[in-house]
């Protein structure tokens, strides 16, 4: 293990060198933005400056004025801030790190601080091959190695141990350890836990919380216990609380916690004036909720909130660049910065009119100028998926006398099992459907029934769940048979089937979680499944949602996982997983 370590510094001695002639009017740089009114972070100050950019890099902010470069740009009118920066992002959530960053990018949100779960599960150096060719696009990308898996595995090739977790640390692109979700295990002693944060502290990497409800002695045990950041407070005086205990609290605007107007007008309210420590995210919303946007929507909310422009504009750049040790190359307007710059046409209309990421045009006159040929290399790297087994009658044969009873999204508790589920279709008039948890490899299942995810629709088969594994669910075991077998044909998804008709889907053929489409096609997708689901009976906030977290088993009371029936309080299995 490294004793320090930085993320990766992308300039060379003969880039600087090269930069160093371009300061001294030696050769002429990639581009000029002239009369700029630009947002400086470290003053709070809008100031005027012609900004210099020799290709990905800024190298100069100030008052002097260029014969020639090779391209010039007045920006009389215009305001610039420095590109914005997502400090938590899922980016798996039905699309995949490459689509979401072109997406965000084109919206000012030039930087993401990626969850690595489904790569982590991945042979390394198939998962760093995919790193790398993302890092090739404009935008920047980091990432967080995480310490668990969110579920009880049963495959032994995959292996959480040290020499995986480290693996990750040692990545340059990756700037943090978490989320971390096990964090009970390491109250009640789990040294390896605990190893695990005090190296990635080694590593110089902060290690961000998972703590909903958490009193004020849990924070300081955690605090204790290295953790620097939290992103679960769920109203103004958690965050209040993390805040004054030290942590940076990241606040949450989500499809299943859409929190930050709330909280921003709270911590006002309640008379906070210091926001250095204070970040916000989206939590990896599913795609219909981007339909806004990312941090730029963000922005927007916070400056309708009451919190003054300039305040937000650093919460999304400055401070995310400084807790994740990269504001040497990020965040800010100044020489040495990677030139991620957003062009606005109002100091509160934060959606920008022209991005540039990377020192190049992304979007520009209402137009993508994205380079997709390094999207497709990116998507090429990632693995497909082959579903090869089969799902038969029998398989659909339910006798479980418990079941799992949805208190919200993503929220279940036990319940008995009332309903004949000898039968082949259970009934209409009530909220409970057939569930199978199904082994991708098809070694063993898991049939139970879920109660208050819907009451009128026939099946519903996806490959997205936070084990990798095939959930089947449903009222009618035919229109289930018939929703796999139209899944297998996708190469993975989720599909829909209500009475012999396919009535929605969204091909997901990467890793059986991710879409190859762009966001703006997948967020059709997607709404046309969620309104499905709402028209069926569906209530809560996210069905998407519902179908990742139901063997995720950092939430309570009980989950669907691969090994059988899991009571998370107690962390025992009630009812195992059968064979097949």
């Amino acid at each position: 293990m490294p004793l320090k370590r930085s993320a990766r510094a992308p300039w060379s001695k003969a880039m600087i060198r090269s930069q160093l002639e371009v300061v001294d009017q030696l050769r002429p740089p990639s581009l000029v933005l002239t009369n700029a009114t630009y947002l400086n972070v470290y003053v709070k100050q809008w100031k005027q400056a012609n900004i210099w950019i020799e290709n990905d890099r800024i190298v100069y902010v100030g008052p002097d004025v260029l014969d020639s470069a090779v391209e010039t740009v007045d920006m009389t009118g215009k305001y610039i801030v420095p590109g914005y920066i997502e400090p938590h992002a899922h980016p798996f959530q039905l699309y995949n790190p490459a689509t979401l960053s072109k997406y965000a990018g084109e919206r000012g949100t030039t930087t993401l601080v990626n969850d690595n779960m489904l790569l982590f599960l991945q042979d390394k150096e198939q998962a760093f091959a995919q790193l790398e060719a993302i890092q090739q696009l404009p935008t920047s990308t980091y990432w967080w190695a995480r310490l668990d898996t969110q579920t009880e595995l049963d495959r032994d090739s995959v292996l959480v141990d040290s020499e995986r977790v480290h693996a990750w640390f040692n990545h340059p692109d990756v700037v943090m350890a978490g989320e971390l979700t096990a964090w009970p295990r390491t109250l009640k002693g789990d040294d390896e836990m605990l190893q695990w944060m005090l190296d990635a502290e080694t590593c110089g990497l902060p290690v961000e919380g998972h703590f909903p409800g958490a009193s004020a002695k849990t924070l300081t045990k955690m605090a204790l216990m290295g953790v620097h950041s939290d992103h679960e407070a769920m109203t103004a005086n958690e965050a209040l609380c993390r805040l004054e205990h030290g942590y940076t609290t990241t606040l949450r605007h989500s499809s299943i916690r859409p929190d930050l107007p709330g909280m921003i007008r709270g911590l006002l309210d309640a008379g906070l004036e210091a926001y250095d420590h204070l970040m916000v995210t989206t939590d990896g919303s599913t795609p219909g909720f981007y339909q806004d946007g990312l941090q730029d929507a963000l922005v927007k909310i916070m400056i309708e909130a009451g919190l003054p422009a300039i305040e937000a504009y650093r919460i999304v750049s400055l401070n995310v660049a400084r807790h994740f040790g990269l504001d040497h190359v990020l965040g800010s307007i100044a020489p040495g910065r990677i030139a991620h710059l957003n062009i606005l046409d109002a100091i509160d209309e934060p959606r920008p009119s022209a991005v540039i990421a990377k020192g190049q045009w992304i979007y520009r006159d209402g137009a993508s100028l994205f380079p997709n040929e390094l999207i497709e290399a990116a998507l090429a790297l990632m693995p497909a998926t082959d579903v090869t087994i089969d799902l038969t009658p029998n398989d659909l044969s339910f006798s479980m006398p418990v079941g799992l009873d949805m208190v919200n999204s993503v929220i279940m508790k036990l319940f008995k099992i009332t309903h004949d589920t000898g039968q082949d279709e259970l009934p209409r008039d009530c909220d409970e459907s057939f569930l199978m948890l199904l082994d991708k490899e098809g070694k063993w299942r898991l049939n139970t029934v879920l109660k208050g995810f819907a009451n009128d629709f026939g099946g519903l088969v996806s490959s997205y769940s936070i084990s990798g594994d095939y959930l089947i669910l449903g009222k009618c075991k035919q229109d289930m048979l018939m929703a796999f077998e139209r899944m297998r044909e996708l190469g993975g998804g989720i599909v829909l089937v209500d009475r012999g008709e396919i009535i929605a889907e969204i091909p997901l053929p990467l890793c059986g979680m991710t879409s190859t489409e762009p966001l703006e096609q997948l967020i059709v997708q997607e709404q046309r499944l969620r309104a499905e689901l709402i028209a069926r009976g569906y209530h809560f906030e996210d069905p998407v949602y519902t179908l990742l977290f139901l063997a995720s088993t950092h939430l309570p009371y009980v989950r669907a996982t691969p090994l059988g029936i899991y009571e998370v309080m107690k962390k025992q299995i009630l009812f195992p997983a059968i064979l097949r």
